[in-house]
């Protein structure tokens, strides 16, 4: 199979590449990454030297050359990991979400199209529902976006599903809570608490840290996305989560823990405008359809991910561009902390 995925330099496109070429080595995989400061080459390393995967930098959002690449591979399917994901960002600056989330999207609806590609997996996320501050969200209920982030998300889907209901393209989406684990830029909580805690610098807590999340370890996810793709039934839509809800106050007290560091690191900063207190799905759809449920629970999860951060400090410094500190003192400087973004841990 000849199957297209974009984003796969990122958090969990590049594990779930990982994945594919683990458990499917005769498959063919074209990698469509921008490469922009979350993309990085390092998560692929090694990969490079096989020959049924092959990597190349384009965006998803221009026409014209993603229509170059479908000429040229002949996809049948498209995996599509290729976001912006970060929600602060998107409050700052709106415009390269709705670019890449919506636009970029509908450039790859229209060619799976043209190309009658076979299968087209759109990779969502849970914070499409909103918050729910009781029981879970099923596939079924409707949308609440509260970020620019997720409005450009739930855009999307939408756009996904009418392109099923109107083109009949077999499409299939999944959304996920949390992911956490390896190769995850530090911007988002727990790779930033587990750098400045190893740094010994301040960790931001939005709020009162009580907005709970569901933490799903990537590796489980990756799994996940492979049985939908393989088993689930088109025009559907699969949650995916960790069953591992908790506030963010534990996940970086539990971190702080691990590496033997005082809790005095915690500051407490002005909560996020429009920030969601809870997520919360539920899995009886993908359970019951494609038999899939997670393993690693948070305790297992944590310590793995914290272990892979302290032996990689050659893949942290890679990730320090000059546009992430420019935009973590910008952050910062808003949120009235100190203008410093992480650094890789020093040398012992």
């Amino acid at each position: 199979m000849k199957i297209l995925i974009t984003g796969g330099c990122g958090f969990i496109g590049s594990n779930f590449i990982r994945h594919l070429n683990n458990n499917y080595p005769f498959y063919k995989i074209l990698n469509v990454d921008k490469l922009t400061y979350a993309g990085n080459l390092e998560n692929l390393k090694g990969l490079e030297k096989k020959k049924n995967y092959r990597l190349t930098r384009s965006d998803i959002a221009n026409a014209t050359t993603m229509k170059q690449l479908f000429e040229k591979f002949q996809p049948e399917a498209i995996i599509n990991f290729a976001a912006e994901t970060h929600v602060d960002r998107s409050i700052l600056s709106p415009a390269p979400f709705i670019k890449t989330n919506f636009l970029g999207v509908s450039v790859l609806l229209n060619l799976a199209l043209k190309y009658k590609v076979k299968k087209f997996l759109q990779i969502s996320t849970d914070e499409v529902y909103g918050s729910i501050l009781h029981g879970r969200f099923r596939e079924d209920n409707p949308l609440d976006p509260s970020s620019p982030y997720a409005a450009s998300k739930a855009a999307a889907d939408a756009l996904v599903i009418s392109y099923y209901k109107t083109h009949k393209l077999p499409i299939i989406i999944t959304r996920s809570s949390n992911n956490f684990g390896p190769y995850q830029f530090p911007e988002k909580l727990i790779p930033l608490a587990i750098l400045n805690a190893l740094n010994n610098k301040k960790i931001p807590v939005y709020g009162d840290g009580l907005n709970i999340r569901d933490w799903l370890y990537v590796e489980d996810n990756c799994a996940a996305i492979d049985r939908v793709f393989h088993e689930g039934d088109i025009g559907e839509i699969y949650n995916v989560g960790g069953e591992n809800e908790l506030t963010n106050i534990y996940v970086v007290r539990r971190i702080l823990k691990f590496l033997g560091k005082s809790e005095k690191l915690i500051t407490y900063i002005q909560d996020r405008p429009g920030h969601d207190r809870r997520y919360s799905l539920s899995l009886n759809k993908i359970r019951r359809q494609v038999g899939w449920h997670p393993n690693v629970s948070f305790e297992t999860g944590i310590k793995r991910t914290i272990e892979w951060y302290r032996k990689n400090s050659k893949w942290l410094k890679s990730t320090q561009s000059g546009e992430y500190r420019e935009f973590y003192n910008r952050l910062y400087s808003r949120l009235g902390l100190p203008a410093t973004a992480p650094e890789k841990p020093k040398e012992k």
